[in-house]
């Protein structure tokens, strides 16, 4: 009986949600309505934003996407009217029809774009109730990560949120708007692929239809675009899903998108021109923002050896230098020691950080040692010569240090010895936080640069064999095409990172077309011919069949959106997100499946034992 009195109760409400939504329809949004507005009568719908009593008149702060408007309820309303507005709770979700009042002078609001209206309520309609809010929906919330996740749909409505996904679209309205105005085709590739080695971990999925068989989930369309290539459509570009597993953190989840073009018939200038150009249209139109017609280049050896990172950042200028010959005529024995095992000694000026305490100082060494540095040299310039630290073994060399090094008093002088990867990797890792902690990380200033003639290689050391240091499918540097077999280390491929204030954006090269040229990259990187044609067979066929030359890029959209909005996180760019540890707190993904559904696929599961709770 109770049931069916719910039912019906229900069914009435619904009645008169749809009657209201005939007669209470908006007219204009929460962020529309300006002063020449003034005396319209107007139907506004949305959230309760705020809602407070001044003593007989009542403000309701009413929200949706667009804006805030406040609407008022004078003294004189109806006590119908009034009652409503003490019913109304933080985002119920209502109707409301009224006029539009000019604000006097001194009670408008300069930090609203409504503020120099309100409008007078005649009738408010509640169309949903609300429970009571986990945590208040303001500009930023301040609630924890998993619990704003748990809760997404109500993180979704906070307005910092909701102009990163305006943002997002206006990004991506902008890339196909200039992809398309320059003769680039969208086109789809499959989401279910076959399984192959592209550096991560593929997502399985397996066939209910071919039991014991399984899909993959794309890692990147990169070979189906190459074969695009080869099907004659010479400019191709995809606002791509990509899926790898693999730990998440701050600037990467387990299913991200990027957007993936190719080219036929071009070289790397041809993919600079094309990428910066797309680039310069989108920060224009998407950010307002006036990009340089090109970017700088840099070599991968001088981004190492200058700055300590392949993808620097440029914001700042603290350049890292050989502090070689200095070492080898001191009588400081650890970085003697280094030189003669073969590595090298590099030096950098913190500016204005002679004032550092030795615990900070040991705060820059720290991050120096996460990269496998024995330690951080320091000592202090002042006007009587060097003081701290290792400085009794330089000060004979005062002068000369200093101005190589460009050091003025007051400065503090680092130095790492080591490896030439670790000394470039830790002393890079110190400039970093220095970049941090002396405020020189301006997020209103975009510093893109391109990182060419990285290794095509790099030294698997528990695997004992090479690997492709990008992938496997990137073009050897023509100097290099009859040599590379005898050392592999020494090739530079054609390929090429996009960064932008100390993050990799992109990533491309020019591509392999020559199947024989790929097959010998197969055989460097210890694929079998064998095992390359199980893996990638139907690419190597298609190569056999006239391929052009081609090549391309794959900018990160998300983590592109996370740089522009000032976030560390590409969470605040995503509308659903995963947590760090790969879940869904909203929709509880992953979760387990039923016997049936895993008969049907054929799976048995060979779960770890649960371990007891101490």
């Amino acid at each position: 009986m109770n049931e069916s009195i719910n039912h019906l109760l229900y069914k009435e409400l619904y009645r008169d949600n749809i009657r209201t939504m005939e007669t209470m329809r908006r007219t204009v949004t929460c962020g529309q309505l300006r002063q020449e507005d003034g005396d319209k009568n107007v139907i506004l719908n949305g959230w309760v934003h705020r809602n407070r009593d001044h003593g007989g008149i009542h403000f309701i702060n009413l929200r949706d996407r667009y804006g805030i408007t406040q609407i008022v309820i004078d003294q004189d309303a109806s006590d119908e009217l009034k009652a409503i507005a003490e019913q109304v709770k933080f985002e119920y979700c209502i109707a409301v029809e009224g006029t539009v009042r000019i604000r006097p002078e001194s009670m408008r609001n300069s930090d609203m774009d409504t503020g120099e209206i309100e409008v007078v309520a005649a009738k408010i309609e509640i169309l949903s109730n609300c429970l009571t809010l986990p945590f208040m929906i303001d500009e930023e919330s301040d609630a924890k990560e998993e619990l704003r996740l748990a809760y997404r749909f109500l993180d979704l409505r906070s307005t910092g949120m909701q102009k990163r996904i305006k943002l997002r679209h206006d990004f991506t309205f902008a890339v196909r708007e200039f992809l398309s105005d320059n003769g680039f085709l969208e086109i789809e590739t499959p989401t279910l692929i076959k399984s192959t080695p592209e550096g991560a971990r593929d997502f399985l999925v397996p066939s209910r239809i071919q039991p014991g068989k399984f899909y993959a989930l794309p890692q990147s369309p990169q070979l189906f675009k190459q074969i695009l290539m080869v099907s004659g459509f010479d400019k191709y570009f995809q606002i791509a899903r990509c899926y790898r597993d693999e730990d998440a953190r701050g600037d990467r989840q387990l299913e991200f998108t990027q957007i993936d073009m190719e080219m036929s018939f071009v070289n790397r200038d041809d993919v600079f021109a094309v990428t910066e150009g797309m680039f310069g249209h989108v920060f224009s139109k998407a950010v307002g923002i006036t990009l340089p017609e090109n970017f700088r280049r840099i070599s991968y050896d001088d981004a190492m050896n200058t700055y300590g990172s392949d993808k620097p950042d440029l914001r700042f200028d603290i350049p890292m230098t050989s502090f070689d010959d200095f070492a080898e005529k001191s009588s400081f024995n650890a970085f003697k020691g280094v030189l003669e095992n073969g590595g090298c000694v590099k030096a950098l000026v913190a500016p204005g950080c002679a004032k550092y305490s030795r615990k900070l100082i040991t705060e820059l060494e720290d991050a120096a040692k996460i990269y496998k540095a024995k330690g951080l040299a320091w000592m202090k310039v002042s006007e009587n010569g060097f003081e701290g630290g290792v400085s009794k073994f330089f000060n004979d060399s005062y002068q000369e240090i200093v101005d190589h090094m460009k050091a003025s008093v007051g400065d503090l002088i680092l130095m790492v010895a080591d490896s030439w990867l670790v000394t470039c990797n830790s002393l890079g890792a110190v400039r970093s936080k220095l970049g941090k902690d002396l405020g020189l990380l301006d997020p209103n200033r975009f510093e893109f640069c391109w990182i060419i003639d990285f290794p095509l290689f790099e030294y698997d050391e528990e695997g004992e064999r090479w690997a492709a240091a990008h992938h496997m499918f990137s073009m050897p540097q023509a100097q290099y095409l009859d040599t590379m077999e005898e050392n592999p280390g020494e090739v530079k491929g054609d390929l090429y990172d996009l960064v932008l204030n100390g993050y990799e954006v992109a990533s491309g090269s020019i591509r392999i077309h020559d199947p024989e040229i790929q097959k010998r990259i197969f055989k460097i990187v210890g694929f079998s011919e064998e095992e390359a044609e199980e893996r990638f067979g139907f690419l190597l066929n298609a190569f056999r069949y006239g391929a052009p030359p081609h090549g391309g890029i794959a900018p990160g959209l998300d983590r592109m959106l996370m740089i522009i909005s000032g976030e560390t996180s590409i969470k605040e760019v995503i509308a659903f997100p995963k947590n760090s540890a790969g879940i869904s707190p909203m929709d509880d993904s992953p979760s387990p499946v039923d016997d049936e559904q895993l008969k049907d696929l054929h799976l048995a599961l060979d779960l770890p034992p649960v371990k007891e709770q101490e």
